[in-house]
């Protein structure tokens, strides 16, 4: 499944079948929280809260193309990531974009 955030793929004819999106909301166990607490005092990356966005973002992701994929889609294209904190330690991550079929 072809993937791009441009609205075309160069060379090729699109039908849209539709908006497709994946979602995914995660959580970090409390001890990591409190790391994560500690880290902000001193600077740094939060690594467990970066290795959390970026399994969310592949979870998101993959949910998204196995509903492109029902639909017959051959690419997703317009695809957007946006991620927000629903509570303390737990952020979602949103993937959306149109899934495509290409015309000869």
């Amino acid at each position: 499944m072809l993937l791009v955030t441009t609205d075309t793929v160069e060379g090729k004819k699109l039908e849209t079948l539709g908006l497709v999106s994946g979602s995914m909301v995660k959580s970090k166990n409390m001890f990591k929280d409190i790391g994560a607490g500690l880290k902000n005092v001193v600077g740094g990356e939060l690594v467990s809260y970066t290795k959390m966005l970026n399994e969310s973002r592949d979870e998101a992701t993959a949910r998204m193309v196995k509903q492109a994929e029902a639909m017959g889609a051959d690419a997703i294209v317009a695809v957007r990531f946006a991620s927000s904190a629903v509570a303390q330690g737990a952020a979602e991550m949103l993937v959306t974009g149109t899934a495509v079929k290409f015309v000869d």
